[in-house]
């Protein structure tokens, strides 16, 4: 049964070997990525308090599937630090150095918090039409649904680079309205306001997680009314957009957050 969601964003300073960054001191800091980091771990830590069977939704250069056994490296960020999807066991498979960054964060993040669970992953074509992004969202409600143990869902995308001039992709002056609007859609769960994300715009706009932020509403489709949503961070530290959320159903089975 799909029991909650979580969004968070991929970039690689979220680890603190990669950045030099430590954790939060006394739960404060004025360090934009120990905060956003803080509230990562928060939403994966929700997640782990729910459900020990977790799917990543994520981005990539095409349509993947990774298992339990998947394990990756963020050599090429600066640091060899090895993670995976599942427990390390005697004889674990080498670590892969191309493993796309949407998979390694979710594994480093279930290092963090569940380390004894193992998860699967599912990455979207970065192109892929909106109305199948709904139906693979869709689907695999459906199909978390049918099994009566609690499952999770990790969504992990980031909203657009384009924001300062400093951003990965210099300053484009339509990022900002069109973050406004993402960022509300995602505040109030707008199923509707996922949807009609324009493709073409935010591959402009370097919004590279438009794909799963629609598969992420086609996992609430079905509900009688938007998901109930927990917004636990958003900003543009670096010109680029990071959103943190926990989501769940409308209904009854979702309202005792």
């Amino acid at each position: 049964m799909f029991s909650i969601a979580a969004l968070v964003p991929s970039p690689p300073m979220l680890v603190p070997a990669l950045c030099g960054r430590g954790e939060l001191p006394d739960g404060e800091s004025d360090d934009p990525i120990a905060v956003l980091r803080a509230a990562a771990l928060d939403a994966a830590a929700a997640l782990a308090a729910v459900a020990d069977r977790w799917t990543v939704l994520g981005v990539g250069a095409d349509d993947q599937n990774f298992g339990p056994a998947t394990r990756g490296t963020f050599r090429g960020f600066g640091a060899d630090v090895v993670v995976g999807l599942g427990p390390r066991d005697s004889a674990p498979v080498p670590a892969d150095p191309q493993l796309p960054l949407p998979v390694l964060i979710a594994g480093w993040l279930r290092e963090q918090v569940a380390p004894e669970i193992s998860v699967r992953a599912r990455l979207l074509a970065a192109d892929t039409a909106p109305r199948e992004c709904a139906r693979v969202g869709a689907a695999l409600r459906a199909a978390l649904d049918a099994d009566p143990a609690p499952h999770a869902v990790l969504v992990v995308a980031d909203g657009a680079a384009t924001l300062t001039v400093k951003a990965p992709g210099y300053l484009d002056e339509r990022a900002a309205p069109a973050q406004h609007e993402l960022d509300a859609a995602l505040r109030a769960g707008s199923r509707s306001g996922l949807a009609v994300l324009d493709p073409d715009l935010c591959a402009r706009l370097l919004l590279d997680g438009r794909a799963a932020y629609q598969a992420m509403g086609g996992l609430f489709a079905g509900d009688p009314a938007d998901p109930l949503v927990r917004t636990l961070y958003q900003g543009a530290p670096y010109g680029v957009a990071y959103d943190v959320s926990v989501w769940r159903s409308s209904g009854p089975e979702g309202s005792d957050e």
